[in-house]
């Protein structure tokens, strides 16, 4: 016990985190001591909090994010203001907008949509058409034929096919996650990739730091260095107050020769694979991708590496499928990877998922870790119910973060009234973010149903359309179906006051977390 403690307190983590909330804390007292001593600061701070109450009810942004703001300016006007004004906008800075704007502006013209591609779409589904154009819009991506995907219902299953097609590179490996933890199965990964690179294969790294400070040793990226893999750690934790901070690399992509793909939920720690027991049994899922729609998985990784670091990419060719492979693709359906940023002004990992809800003609089937979730959905999806699509959500029975298992629970008693199904995956944790609407549309991907995912992290998903695979998806959300624990609406009110007066508090906050 003694030993963890030290480890924790000499943890990058632990001395980052009280950096800066020593910062707070100095800054709280100037503001409070000023408004003491200077009658006049007191009431520009009191009248600065009204004016930024006006100025966040006027703008465009989510109605929870809003009311989860105003209600600590108000309660403590003398400092709320002018925190919401150094920390509030979730606005980056000049510098890295223009970073993350040049590199996104580097690859739009690979970006085309094939417009005959569309039109097969809109002949067959003009809902479906539409959806896409809306991914299109607003992440840049098309959608493809030229595809096949293959849905991998474990990450036992991606493991085993990872290191299957891992082994096979000859020109170049991406690999961008948000955990990477030592274990079997990274030390397992990186054996091979260490290999690849002394064979000359390019090989790029890319990890999120907030997501791996905990579990890698300090400055691991030069010794991936060493081995040949070029590294970016993502978005480096400083003691500063900086809001950047708060948006991290939630995604999870492999890239293999430009024609071979993977996404979904697993990252690359023991956990994910049941090699280790954290939450009873890990239920995660991901996408095996082969084709064309794999261009969109190396433009996404290559976007994120050129505003990470200075070693930027520009040769895109070179990665492109038929680049590395002189076979031709088969076609299987549809297919359109994306990518979700927090600083783009534009919620497209939520509009995909609402677009599916309010689409949809008999049945949405949801896999979600967590469900914290505002408004818009809670009505699409109760809408859906009462008009009488099928709706069925699974969630962890048991919790890997106790508040966030709270904030869930908290909403089923509201789904079920609406004759929505609650089901919780009771052998332990499901981890996989899927969505399955009519055997016809599918989302496979790292956007979790809570605000992070939603509105603060770097995302990525893959929206199907009639392919195989989307019926994978489904029987798999059905075979697990029968381990799972249907909660009823008893269960669901019967919660202790306790438990329900945290759960009212987190709720306002939760747009914040």
């Amino acid at each position: 016990m003694l030993k963890k403690g030290l480890k924790l307190l000499t943890s990058r983590l632990f001395i980052v985190g009280v950096l800066i909330l020593v910062q707070v804390i100095v800054l709280t007292l100037f503001i409070i001591r000023l408004s003491e001593y200077f009658t006049y600061a007191y009431f520009l701070f009191a009248t600065l909090s009204l004016i930024v109450v006006l100025y966040i009810v006027n703008r465009d942004d989510n109605p929870s994010y809003k009311l989860a703001w105003i209600v600590p300016i108000m309660a403590f006007p003398i400092i709320g203001g002018p925190f919401y004004l150094m920390f509030g906008g979730k606005q980056a800075s000049n510098n890295l907008k223009a970073q993350i704007k040049y590199s996104l502006e580097k690859t739009l013209s690979f970006c085309n949509q094939d417009k005959d591609v569309i039109q097969e779409i809109s002949m067959q589904d003009k809902s479906a058409a539409n959806q896409s154009a809306y991914i299109h819009k607003h992440s840049f991506l098309p959608i493809y034929k030229n595809t096949t995907t293959k849905y991998l219902s474990s990450g036992e299953a991606f493991f085993e096919r990872l290191l299957e097609e891992l082994e096979k590179a000859e020109h170049f490996i991406f690999m961008e996650y948000f955990i990477v933890e030592q274990g079997k199965m990274w030390n397992t990964i990186l054996e091979v990739l260490a290999k690849k690179a002394s064979a000359g294969v390019e090989v790029r790294m890319m990890y999120d730091d907030a997501g791996t400070i905990t579990v890698l040793p300090y400055k691991y990226h030069d010794h991936l260095e060493s081995l040949g893999i070029k590294t970016v750690v993502f978005n480096k934790l400083n003691p500063t107050l900086s809001i950047y901070m708060n948006n991290r690399d939630h995604r999870k992509i492999t890239v293999i020769d430009g024609h071979t793909g993977f996404i979904g939920g697993v990252n690359l720690a023991d956990e994910y694979i049941n090699e280790v027991e954290k939450f009873g049994h890990w239920k995660d899922a991901a996408l095996y991708l082969k084709g064309d729609a794999v261009w969109s998985l190396s433009l996404m990784f290559i976007q994120v590496w050129n505003f990470s670091t200075e070693d930027k990419l520009f040769n895109f060719l070179h990665y492109k499928p038929h680049e590395n492979y002189t076979q031709p693709f088969e076609s299987d359906g549809y297919v359109q990877p994306y990518g979700d940023s927090p600083l783009d002004n534009e919620s497209t990992g939520e509009s995909v998922y609402l677009n599916i809800i309010n689409r949809a003609k008999d049945y949405v089937y949801i896999n979600t870790p967590y469900f914290i979730v505002d408004n818009e959905i809670i009505t699409a999806l109760s809408l859906a119910s009462k008009s009488g699509v099928e709706i069925i959500i699974v969630t962890p029975h048991i919790e890997d973060k106790w508040y966030a298992h709270v904030l869930t629970r908290s909403y089923y008693a509201q789904l079920i009234k609406a004759g929505i199904k609650v089901y919780e995956y009771t052998p332990g944790f499901i981890h996989s973010k899927t969505f399955v609407c009519d055997d016809e549309i599918g989302v496979v991907g790292t956007i979790n149903l809570d605000y992070r995912s939603l509105y603060l992290h770097f995302e990525c998903g893959v929206w199907m359309y009639k392919t195989k695979s989307v019926l994978e998806i489904k029987d798999d959300f059905l075979k697990t179906l029968e381990i799972c624990k249907p909660i009823t609406l008893e269960e669901a009110q019967n919660i202790k006051w306790g438990t329900k007066a945290v759960a009212s508090v987190l709720k306002l906050f939760s747009p914040l977390m």
